[in-house]
């Protein structure tokens, strides 16, 4: 070992294997041209130093940019629809010999600036992002410089790039028919920010719900910009309070979903009140009822959103792609008690 101390260099490995720095070299990198006998004895000390390949030191000595990283940039990763997402997108990089950085964004744009500057400055690869930020454009540089970037459920703005969603509006539409169709009139629409397109596409789909059959949304029952379980669970409470109150919820995320269940459990309404969840999460179908809900497909929008980021590594340069997957209908239970 060197006298330095610390990490165990090339050197020091072929020091121990009596072998030259470029044999070490090519051992590492699994190249051919090393005899068996030689390259197992590479392999003894490799393991007996604890040796460890500097991957970007290597890049460099081979004359290319690639750092083997690709940078995941998600609303929440505590977020099963997140965790999920970042699963398929891992699997497909792992075939790869990529490792992903991934953080969450928590719909704060500062955060999703600082983030991207610290991606990029350490030269990922490419880019996943699920943006805060109401436009883009700040990444029109590097884009136009080669970084590949594909956009996860929610479209570009100000920037030429590839993206996965899912039909939001559809989905929600869906979603509220179901309801309807059940005989429900009073309906709750819970969702997140206003500024988030996935929100305002959901809202608008549980509109359009009512006015494609000649009703009006009960827009007193209409609340927007609930950030996570706890504002839900104390929205619905405070709708239960109403002189008329709901008798159906559409939860428009999963989080969403998840108080509206809280609050009917606390107010003993569990299987008074129906419920309809945009995005499934895990026990959702062990709940008493289940949890009817909007699935959206987050195994292949992670699949398809790596197929798109590795090509574009690879020299894709066809124009962007918007690729949008239709979610479906789980019947559980939940979505289909009656009004009361």
């Amino acid at each position: 070992m060197s006298e330095r101390g610390g990490r165990a260099t090339m050197r020091d490995v072929a020091a121990l294997a009596g072998v030259s720095i470029k044999t070490v070299s090519r051992v590492v990198n699994a190249e051919v041209g090393v005899a068996d006998p030689v390259r197992e004895r590479v392999q003894e000390a490799v393991a007996r130093l604890d040796y460890r390949h500097h991957l970007g030191a290597s890049n460099l000595r081979r004359g290319t940019t690639r750092s083997g990283l690709i940078g995941a940039l998600l609303q929440d990763v505590s977020n099963s629809f997140s965790a999920a997402l970042l699963r398929s997108l891992e699997d497909a990089a792992r075939s790869r010999g990529t490792a992903i950085l991934s953080a969450s964004l928590d719909e704060e744009p500062d955060r999703e600036l600082s983030l991207v500057h610290d991606l990029v400055t350490r030269r990922v690869d490419g880019l996943v992002i699920m943006p805060s930020t109401l436009r883009q454009d700040y990444l029109t540089a590097e884009v136009r410089a080669g970084l590949p970037v594909v956009f996860v459920d929610r479209e570009p703005q100000g920037v030429a790039a590839d993206s996965v969603t899912v039909e939001n509006l559809e989905g929600a539409q869906m979603g509220t028919e179901h309801l309807l169709a059940q005989g429900h009139r009073r309906i709750a629409c819970l969702t997140d920010l206003p500024d988030i397109s996935t929100a305002r596409r959901r809202r608008a789909g549980f509109v359009q719900a009512f006015t494609e059959r000649g009703q009006r949304p009960p827009e007193r029952l209409m609340v927007s910009g609930l950030r996570g379980a706890a504002a839900a669970e104390e929205a619905v409470l405070q709708l239960l309070d109403l002189d008329q109150p709901p008798t159906a919820v559409f939860a428009g995320r999963n989080d969403l979903a998840q108080g509206t269940i809280r609050a009917l459990r606390q107010r003993g309404l569990s299987r008074s009140v129906a419920v309809v969840g945009f995005d499934d999460f895990p026990l959702a179908d062990l709940l008493t009822p289940a949890l009817t809900v909007i699935r959206q497909d987050v195994g292949r929008i992670g699949r398809r959103t790596a197929e798109l980021l590795l090509a574009r590594i690879d020299g894709d340069t066809s124009p962007p792609h918007r690729v949008v997957i239709a979610p479906t209908l789980v019947v559980r239970g939940s979505g289909e008690i009656p009004p009361a």
